[in-house]
């Protein structure tokens, strides 16, 4: 026996969610924005900053640190860590 579908109900069929653009998560703070706000600096204050420069050298590496300040601070980055070599 089959059911019957009653008037005036539609039957849910297929997702409901085709065609929809996915949702995008916020973007997060890169480490280097995160140190900076530990640090309480503003961005004129970046160069000046001893312990912010410390941190750049260890971290050069590792993390995204704005190109113009690795130049103003003459700090190298290694061509295999940059994705560059």
């Amino acid at each position: 026996m089959r059911p019957i579908a009653l008037p005036g109900t539609k039957r849910g069929r297929g997702n409901p969610n085709w065609g929809k653009l996915p949702t995008v998560a916020p973007a997060l703070p890169t480490e280097f924005e995160v140190q900076v706000h530990r640090l309480g600096l503003t961005r004129a204050e970046y160069t000046a900053s001893r312990e912010l420069k410390r941190w750049c050298e260890r971290n050069r590496n590792r993390v995204y640190i704005p190109e113009w300040l690795l130049e103003e601070w003459k700090i190298e980055v290694e061509a295999i860590f940059s994705g560059v070599a």
